[in-house]
C-alpha cells in the first residue's frame, strides 16, 4: 500500500512522555501543483478492520491515561461533575391523543428513559428504557415520534454513536414492542400519516466493510405500514439524477399535506415538494419551489394554507404563508408549441409576508391554539412572543434572564405548549405556556446543588482583526468578578454552518467555574447568531474571519484582565475542533492549552468520508483549485511546522465517529507529536463505542470531560478548591 520508513519513538523531556512510534508512509500527491505530503494516510482506516490502526490506538491511550492519571485535578473534577449532573431532569413533553410522553433522567443514568402519562397529572409510566439495551450504556434512544392519537410511537435507536439508525414501533398501552423494523436510516426524522404508518429517509444499504466511511448518496423518503415488512416500503420520494439530495419529510397536522425538503449540503437552501394527501390517495408530488437559493422551513399547515420561514428576501429571517388549493401549482409559460418542461414553467403560488423581516434574528415559529409563537434571537439571547396568525401582537413572553428558550411545538386548535428556558448558570426548567391566557406554569424545575446567584453572566463585544464587532459571553463568579481577578479562563467557540451558539447549562463548565475558572463563549461569523449575512462572512473564501474572530476574543480576555498571559484555554467540537487547530497553527504562543474535540483536520480530504460531502457549503471543493487554495492555508494537518512551541493539546475524538471520522484526528495528532516531540504534550484521547457526541452515555461524558478539564487546568494554572 505504500512504502513505510520507522519514525523514532521520542522523548518529551521535562514531562517524561514517551509517544508511540507512528509509522511514515510515503504518500506525497501533486495538487494543483504542489507536491503535499500525507505520510499518516494509512491511519484513516477504520480501526474496525485494520489491526494496525487499533494498535496505533491503543497505545496512544496507554500513554494519554498514563498521563492523566498523574494529574491532581482529575479525581476533583470527576467527583464534581458527577455530583452536578446528578438531579433529576426532563425533556419537553409531547401531546398525542390522550397522552403527554418525554424523557427523564434520574440524574447518572447513561441514558435517558422515556415516560407517558395518561392526561397532564396523570401517573408516570416507564415505556422505554435504553439502559437495559447495552452493558456498556453505548446503545440510544435517538429520536421517538408518537402517531396522531398517542397508541403507537415508532422510536430510532443509535447504537455506539453511530449515524445509522433502526426505527421500531410499540404499542404505548401495552408496551409491547412490534415486528415492524426499519434498518439504514440516517439522517431521518420520524413523521406520521394519520395512526397508519410513518414517513422516514434512507439511504442504499452500504456495502460491507464500509458501513462507517463510505459516502452518503441517493437518501429517498419511504412510507412504513404499520404491520408490514421494510421490504414492502413504498418509496414516497427520490431523485436518482441528482443523487447529492438528501431528503426529509414531514406532515402537517391534519394530515392534507406532505411536505419534503430537499438539500445538497449543509447550507440552508432547500427545493420544496408537496403531494396531497386524502384518505389512502396521495397526488403525484408537485414542486413548490425550485432550485437550491434560499432557507425554507416548514412552520405548519392549516387546511390548504401553508406557513413558512424563509430568508428570500429577508436576511435574518420572516414567516409568509401560501395557499396551495389549486390543482396545479405550476403552470406552463412556453410559447406554442415549445414543450412544457422545467424551463418552461412558472409558479402559480404566491407567497404573502405574515411576519416581515426584523432587525433580531427568527429561530423558530409554531402554530399553537390560534396563534404564532415567535422566537427570536437578539445578540445570540432567546426572546419569544406571541402574534396572532394574521401577525398582530398579542403578547410578549417573560424569561426574566439572557438565556435561550426552547420547544414551543403544539397544534392549531390546542393552545397547550411546552418550553424550557436555560442559561450558564440554570439547567433548563420546563414550563407549560397557555397560548390563549400567556400563563407559563412550572412542570419540572431541576433541584440545585449550587447557587446560580453565586454567578455573573454578562455579555460584551469586542473588535476582531477587521474591526466587526463580535460578542462574547463571559461566565465568572461574581466574587472574582467584583475583585476584577485575572483567573483561568477556558473559552469556547464554533463558527459555521449558519449554528448559532446561545446560553445553556452544562455541568462541565459549571465544575470549571466552581474551581474558580471563568467561562467565555464568542459568537464567532460563520454562525447563525445575525442572520445570513453573519453566516456568509465566516465561510468559504471568508474562513480566516472565523479564526481572526477566535484570536481576537482571546486577546480581549487577557486585555481585559479576566484571564493572564498564560492562563487562557480553548476548546471547540467538529468545526469548532478545526478552529482549535487552526488557530494554534497560527497563534502558538496565544493559549496555554487547547482540547480540539472530533475535529475536521485534513482539510483536503475531508469531502471523501460519510457525510463529508456535504460540508462543502462552508468549506469549499478540495477539487477546486480557487477553494484548494483556501483550504491548504489554514488546513491544521497540514500547516503544523516542525520546532515550534505548541500549547498543551489534548486531541478527543471516538473510533467509531461515522460523522468526521477519527482519522482526522489521528493524522492530526501524529504529526504534531513528530513536530515538536519535546514540548509540551500533545495526546489524544480515542473512546471506544461512541461517535460524534450524540447518545454518549453518562458515564463516559463524566470520564472525558474530567480529563479534559484536568488537562487545561494543569496548563493553565487552575488550582483545585481544597476538598
Amino acid at each position: 500500500m505504500f512504502a513505510v520508513t520507522a519514525v523514532a519513538a521520542t522523548a518529551a523531556q521535562e514531562l517524561k512522555l514517551t509517544y508511540p512510534v507512528t509509522a511514515k508512509g510515503n504518500v506525497v500527491e501533486d495538487q494543483f501543483g504542489e507536491k503535499v505530503a500525507d505520510p499518516y494516510r494509512w491511519l484513516e482506516n477504520d480501526v474496525r478492520s485494520d489491526p494496525k490502526v487499533a494498535e496505533w490506538v491503543q497505545q496512544q491511550n496507554a500513554v494519554t491515561q498514563g498521563y492523566l492519571a498523574t494529574l491532581p485535578q482529575r479525581g476533583w473534577f470527576a467527583q464534581r461533575i458527577k455530583s452536578l449532573m446528578d438531579y433529576e431532569r426532563f425533556g419537553l413533553p409531547r401531546k398525542a391523543g390522550a397522552n403527554y410522553f418525554y424523557m427523564r433522567n434520574s440524574g447518572l443514568q447513561n441514558q435517558s428513559q422515556l415516560f407517558v402519562r395518561k392526561g397532564l397529572d396523570g401517573a408516570p409510566r416507564l415505556l422505554i428504557d435504553p439502559n437495559a439495551w447495552a452493558k456498556d450504556g453505548a446503545t440510544a434512544l435517538a429520536d421517538w415520534e408518537p402517531s396522531d392519537n398517542g397508541k403507537l410511537l415508532a422510536y430510532s435507536i443509535q447504537d455506539g454513536g453511530s449515524d445509522w439508525r433502526s426505527i421500531k414501533v410499540l404499542d404505548t398501552a401495552t408496551g409491547k414492542v412490534l415486528k415492524d423494523e426499519i434498518k439504514w436510516a440516517k439522517f431521518t426524522g420520524i413523521s406520521w400519516i394519520g395512526n397508519s404508518g410513518f414517513l422516514y429517509s434512507r439511504f442504499p444499504a452500504p456495502e460491507k466493510g464500509q458501513e462507517f466511511q463510505s459516502l452518503n448518496t441517493n437518501q429517498a423518503v419511504y412510507f412504513h405500514k404499520i404491520g408490514t415488512p421494510q421490504s414492502a416500503d413504498r418509496m414516497v420520494y427520490a431523485t436518482p439524477d441528482r443523487p447529492k439530495l438528501g431528503h426529509g419529510a414531514e406532515v402537517t397536522h391534519d394530515g392534507r399535506w406532505m411536505v419534503i425538503t430537499s438539500a445538497e449540503g449543509t447550507d440552508n437552501k432547500f427545493e420544496l415538494t408537496v403531494i396531497r394527501i386524502s384518505g389512502s390517495k396521495w397526488s403525484k408530488p408537485q414542486t413548490l419551489v425550485k432550485g437550491l437559493d434560499y432557507d425554507w422551513r416548514l412552520v405548519e399547515g392549516m387546511g390548504d394554507t401553508l406557513y413558512f420561514i424563509t430568508n428570500k428576501g429577508a436576511p435574518r429571517l420572516k414567516v409568509v404563508r401560501a395557499d396551495l388549493s389549486r390543482r396545479d401549482l405550476y403552470r406552463t409559460a412556453c410559447p406554442a408549441p415549445a414543450k412544457a418542461d422545467d424551463v418552461c414553467m412558472e409558479p402559480r403560488v404566491t407567497f404573502d409576508d405574515v411576519i416581515p423581516e426584523r432587525a433580531e434574528t427568527l429561530e423558530r415559529a409554531r402554530i399553537v391554539g390560534n396563534r404564532l409563537i415567535l422566537n427570536y434571537l437578539k445578540d445570540a439571547a432567546s426572546t419569544a412572543e406571541v402574534v396572532s396568525l394574521d401577525g398582530k401582537p398579542v403578547r410578549q413572553i417573560t424569561l426574566n434572564a439572557i438565556g435561550t428558550a426552547t420547544g414551543f411545538g403544539g397544534r392549531p386548535g390546542d393552545p397547550e405548549t411546552f418550553y424550557t428556558f436555560s442559561s450558564f448558570n440554570q439547567p433548563g426548567a420546563i414550563y407549560r405556556f397557555d397560548s390563549n391566557t400567556g400563563q407559563s406554569t412550572v412542570f419540572a424545575q431541576p433541584k440545585l446543588t449550587f447557587s446560580p446567584d453565586d454567578y455573573k453572566v454578562e455579555q460584551r463585544f469586542y473588535a476582531s482583526k477587521d474591526g466587526t464587532k463580535v460578542p462574547m459571553f463571559i461566565v465568572r463568579k461574581k466574587s472574582i468578578a467584583t475583585e476584577g481577578k485575572a483567573v483561568p479562563t477556558l473559552l469556547y467557540g464554533y463558527g459555521g454552518f449558519d449554528i448559532s451558539l446561545t446560553p445553556g447549562f452544562s455541568a462541565t463548565r459549571m465544575a470549571w467555574l466552581e474551581a474558580g475558572g471563568a467561562f467565555a463563549m464568542a459568537n464567532l461569523r460563520g454562525g447563525g447568531e445575525y442572520g445570513k449575512a453573519w453566516h456568509d462572512a465566516g465561510r468559504l473564501n471568508n474562513k480566516q474571519n472565523v479564526f481572526d474572530d477566535f484570536i481576537a476574543a482571546g486577546e480581549f480576555l487577557i486585555a481585559q484582565g479576566i484571564t493572564p498571559k498564560g492562563g487562557l484555554a480553548i476548546q471547540g467540537g467538529s468545526n469548532g475542533g478545526l478552529l482549535v487547530g487552526a488557530v494554534v497553527n497560527q497563534r502558538p504562543d496565544l493559549f496555554a492549552a487547547g482540547n480540539a474535540a472530533v475535529g475536521v483536520m485534513d482539510m483536503l480530504r475531508f469531502d471523501k468520508f460519510t457525510a463529508g460531502r456535504y460540508w462543502v457549503d462552508d468549506y469549499g471543493y478540495p477539487g477546486k483549485e480557487a477553494d484548494w487554495r483556501v483550504l491548504r492555508a489554514y488546513s491544521p494537518y497540514h500547516n503544523i511546522r516542525t520546532g515550534v512551541e505548541y500549547p498543551a493539546l489534548l486531541v478527543t475524538t471516538a473510533d467509531t465517529d461515522d460523522r468526521v471520522v477519527p482519522g482526522h484526528s489521528f493524522k492530526y495528532t501524529a504529526a504534531l507529536q513528530a513536530a515538536n516531540p519535546g514540548g509540551k504534550p500533545h495526546l489524544i484521547r480515542i473512546e471506544t463505542r461512541a461517535g460524534h457526541g450524540a447518545g454518549k452515555p453518562t458515564d463516559k461524558v463524566v470520564a472525558e470531560n474530567s480529563d479534559i478539564l484536568a488537562f487545561l487546568a494543569q496548563w493553565t494554572g487552575l488550582a483545585m478548591p481544597p476538598r
